[in-house]
């Protein structure tokens, strides 16, 4: 991935870790029992998805392996949404607990260590070792749907 298919993986993902607590704020009571009840269930969905998707095409191999590609923009997208719905539910909470004014300040924190720690996770992914795309693609299907399940647990 190059640094400024970093630099857009990054922002998205702070866009929506920032903005989806935000967006649960403004929904508020309407939304809490829906959100509370189904978010975990949605975010393991997708990130089993998307994990499968990468298992198999890491699997077989050959060109498929690269359809499946993260630098591309509608999986970047897909990916911070699938990452960022349990952080909507809390937005859910804190809109009823507290005012606009002080969940604003607390999405920007959210925002900024979200894009600070997807850069250095480009820039360490950039220093590693090489690895086989197909490994790659296994290992990278393993972690989502191994953060899915973190979402069905807690």
């Amino acid at each position: 991935m190059s640094y400024r298919r970093g630099l857009l993986l990054a922002a998205t993902f702070a866009v929506f870790q920032g903005g989806f607590p935000l967006v649960g704020a403004w929904g508020g009571e309407a939304f809490r029992a829906l959100v509370e009840r189904f978010a975990d269930w949605i975010a393991f969905g997708l990130l089993l998805a998307v994990g499968l998707k990468n298992i198999i095409d890491g699997i077989r191999g050959g060109e498929d392996a690269s359809t499946f590609d993260v630098s591309r923009f509608g999986i970047i997208c897909l990916l911070a949404v699938a990452t960022s719905i349990d952080a909507f539910a809390v937005g859910v909470g804190l809109g009823l607990e507290t005012s606009m004014a002080q969940i604003l300040p607390t999405m920007l924190v959210i925002s900024v260590v979200t894009f600070a720690a997807s850069i250095f996770g480009v820039f360490l992914g950039k220093q590693a070792i090489p690895i086989p795309d197909r490994w790659a693609a296994v290992l990278a299907g393993l972690v989502l749907i191994g953060l899915g399940v973190q979402a069905l647990l807690k």
